[in-house]
């Protein structure tokens, strides 16, 4: 089965609202004979990815205080972006007989094996954030998370319009998130179908930043070297965008008008450099998973089928929306 269900989208929105009303028939998870566990008697793993970026310490921050908030008992471990670390936690989690078994994954392929491992020993996995490139849908119950490539069109449907006017060649450096991960493949495949339909768009040079602030610099600062005429910069999240503004700043040139910023995300750094025109336009990724994820939670303990694939409702921001949801923002 694909990583992506394009398809379901409109039942993934309606849970935003309805979150844990979804339920049907009872999933081979669940041991029905038994009866579902009070609250306090669950046990959830989650095996984060590290704590990479302003997103990734708020996406943690939300999920622990949605199950400290429940009452649910969350064990956590932070792969420090290795997935050899998660594959290690998601075992240690089988040992230990958790109830349920929820990671963002590091990568999108290499999970098969230990998935099944999770499938054998009867307890459900749910997806968080990020997708895995698995021909099974059975080693998960549900995905929840953006829909990327969506997000990486929104950001090129941007660009489209604010150089529709010009007819000279518009040079793109690409800062690309950790090789393999979705959200660094969905957000380039988004960006370039939209911005491939233009011949004058052209990504001179795209390189991973892996989604931090120090990649960011480090990465614009060598690629503006070799590309000293660049037009905008697309950056797969915010804190790679961050730290482009740095090295343009340190190479004299004025971030956000010498050289356009595209970022994803939405963390409060980000939407502050947007508010104060370093950053061009913001397309939203929301890290506050934690009462879904509860909410399936809940449904796999009541035996209760949860949707496949709930995808979380995001927007854009220009710098005049920043500047006015910056007081309200949350992460």
């Amino acid at each position: 089965m694909k990583k992506k269900f394009f398809g379901m989208a409109a039942a993934g929105v309606m849970l935003l609202t309805l979150a844990g009303c979804a339920g049907g028939g009872t999933t081979d998870s669940v041991d029905s004979a038994a009866g579902p566990k009070s609250l306090d008697e669950l046990v959830v793993g989650f095996a984060q990815v590290g704590a990479e970026s302003g997103w990734r310490t708020a996406n943690t921050t939300d999920i622990q205080t949605a199950f400290e908030d429940a009452g649910i008992e969350l064990k956590f471990s932070d792969a420090q972006q290795k997935q050899e670390n998660q594959i290690k936690a998601i075992r240690s989690y089988i040992q230990q007989g958790v109830d349920v078994i929820a990671f963002s994954p590091v990568v999108e392929t290499g999970w098969d094996a230990v998935l099944n491992e999770a499938k054998a020993a009867n307890i459900p996995v749910v997806l968080t954030d990020r997708a895995v490139d698995s021909q099974d849908d059975s080693l998960y119950v549900s995905f929840l998370g953006s829909d990327f490539i969506e997000e990486g069109k929104k950001a090129g449907e941007w660009v489209v319009e604010e150089y529709k006017d010009s007819t000279d060649p518009v040079k793109i450096i690409q800062l690309e998130g950790t090789t393999g991960a979705a959200p660094a493949i969905d957000r380039a495949e988004g960006f370039a179908e939209v911005t491939g339909a233009d011949d004058k768009f052209e990504i001179v040079a795209s390189q991973t930043g892996d989604f931090t602030r120090a990649g960011g610099k480090q990465v614009t600062e060598a690629l503006l070297k070799s590309n000293p005429n660049v037009d905008l910069i697309y950056a797969h999240n915010d804190d790679m965008g961050l730290g482009a503004i740095e090295a343009i700043e340190a190479a004299g040139l004025k971030p956000g008008e010498d050289i356009k910023i595209v970022t994803v995300d939405a963390v409060k750094d980000g939407m502050q450099a947007l508010a104060d025109g370093k950053i061009n336009f913001i397309v939203e990724c929301s890290p506050l998973l934690g009462k879904q994820l509860v909410d399936i939670v809940k449904q796999v303990n009541d035996g209760e089928t949860p949707e496949k694939r709930i995808i979380t409702e995001e927007t854009t921001f220009t710098q005049e929306q920043a500047i006015e949801a910056l007081p309200d923002r949350q992460y």
